[in-house]
């Protein structure tokens, strides 16, 4: 693991424009790591300038050789995975056995379901008398978060050289490391100089730089609903597409017939998973009434195991959250918790060690859904249990947020379960335990975002429609 001190533009490391720099803190220890270079508006605008110049060729290069050169990155991916793990660790503060399962190996399987995407996908048909043409949309600026940093930056990369876009990425701060790691990957794969561009850079210079970059065609952002409002206003100012993954607040909903002991379980497993630091995680376990103490207790004992501990342990399960910042944020929830009356049955914000940005494993009971805690993401290891009546009580619960991202529905039959999913106000529904699936499309309703990531929806997302009349 090393940092460098420079940018990745135009297929070579260059100095940065600016003095400035971004410390890397471990967020396990607290200490310092590393030193990366804190982007400037010319730095970013060098990336862009370089990304603009070399956009005819790739977008003149036959799918069949885009694809060709995501398999080459994908393989360097593979080959370079303990490296991403051990990066991932020491700055997101994740466990070593989920930056090895999760965080380095999650983006090879993007990368190698867009090579074989790019070399399929019908960038062409006729229609009647018309041939209509899916065109790559152009530069993209790619904003990207922390929780997952190699994944996220990945979802954006893979679609948009699919598609024949050339991009600029700018990764969350926190978390810049491992974003330096892949921009030695793109090199190694022999992408062409300029069309991916790492600019390491805190938000609000370098990422709005790139939001509001004249010479920018669409915009991709994963983060908060918050920012994301103001690269949406950003970008309509200008006339400029965008891709919001925002945030969410999923419910866990289990139904009577489930089998309760598996869906707590599995629950509980969800929301500490990353640290809870996922923001499709079903941070809001729906029971009930009849089942409700039982499942509270279930849920009790199934977080037990969750001791935050040192991410570098095979055997840790919960590790820190990323920063001080949010270590004060989720800790400020618990206690708000508290405070509105819900009941504190596991965990709470007394931190579990002296050193380190350690949250315990949190659940409360006797949450109803107007608490602050059942309606604003937290982005950590909380869970909030609460109780319905009837199915038409617990939709009107699950579907009573400003979010609707993702969630999950358990049943005794399937059919059971997906007929509540569609009733849903929300993008993914995992249906008694679904798998991840890196073709099906993921995004949000309402406030959760705009556009779809992954698989054929994603790629979409990075082309315009050309009809041409015969």
């Amino acid at each position: 693991m090393k940092a460098r001190s420079s940018m990745y533009i135009g297929g070579e490391w260059r100095p940065a424009a600016g003095t400035g720099t971004i410390a890397v803190v471990n967020p396990a220890t607290e200490q310092v790591i590393a030193e990366v270079p804190a982007g400037t508006a010319e730095d970013i605008d060098a990336a862009v300038r370089a990304a603009r110049a070399a956009f005819p060729g790739w977008a003149a290069t036959p799918p069949a050789e885009r694809a060709a050169r995501l398999a080459a990155l994908r393989d360097v991916m593979a080959a370079r995975k303990d490296e991403t793990a051990e990066t991932v660790t020491a700055e997101l503060g994740s466990p070593v056995r989920l930056s090895k399962a999760v965080h380095a190996s999650s983006p090879v399987a993007v990368a190698g379901s867009y090579a074989e995407l790019a070399a399929s996908y019908a960038f062409e048909e006729r229609i009647g008398n018309s041939t209509v043409l899916m065109e790559p949309v152009g530069v993209v600026g790619a904003i990207t978060p922390w929780n997952y940093p190699l994944h996220q930056i990945v979802a954006k990369v893979a679609p948009a050289l699919a598609a024949g876009c050339v991009i600029v990425v700018k990764p969350a701060e926190d978390t810049p490391l491992t974003a330096q790691l892949f921009a030695e990957a793109v090199r190694e794969a022999g992408l062409p100089p300029g069309v991916v561009n790492v600019v390491t850079g805190i938000g609000t210079v370098a990422g709005q730089a790139l939001a509001a970059h004249e010479d920018v065609d669409l915009v991709s952002f994963t983060g908060s609903t918050a920012v994301g409002r103001r690269i949406g206003a950003t970008a309509g100012a200008a006339v400029k597409r965008v891709a919001l993954e925002l945030g969410g607040k999923s419910a866990n909903v289990i139904l009577p017939s489930a089998d309760h002991a598996r869906a707590v379980k599995a629950g509980v497993a969800n929301v500490m998973t990353n640290s809870g630091q996922t923001c499709s995680a079903w941070t809001r376990m729906l029971v009930h009434a009849d089942r409700y103490d039982e499942a509270v207790e279930a849920a009790v004992a199934a977080v037990a195991p969750y001791r935050p501990g040192d991410p570098r342990d095979e055997l840790c399960r919960l590790g820190p959250v990323v920063n001080a910042a949010q270590h004060a944020r989720v800790r400020g929830y618990i206690d708000k918790g508290v405070a509105e009356g819900a009941r504190l049955v596991a965990g709470g914000a007394q931190p579990p060690h002296d050193t380190g940005y350690f949250i315990a494993p949190t659940v409360f009971a006797d949450v109803t859904p107007e608490m602050t805690i059942a309606q604003e993401e937290i982005f950590g290891p909380v869970l909030s249990i609460l109780r319905y009546e009837d199915e038409d009580d617990a939709l009107r619960i699950a579907n009573g947020t400003v979010y609707g991202l993702a969630g999950a529905v358990w049943a005794g039959e399937e059919s059971e379960a997906v007929a509540f999913a569609r009733r849903m106000d929300t993008g993914q529904v995992d249906i008694n335990g679904g798998r991840f699936n890196p073709l099906a499309p993921f995004g949000g309703y309402k406030q959760s975002g705009v556009g779809r990531e992954l698989g054929r929806h994603g790629l979409a997302e990075y082309l315009q429609t050309k009809s041409l009349q015969f």
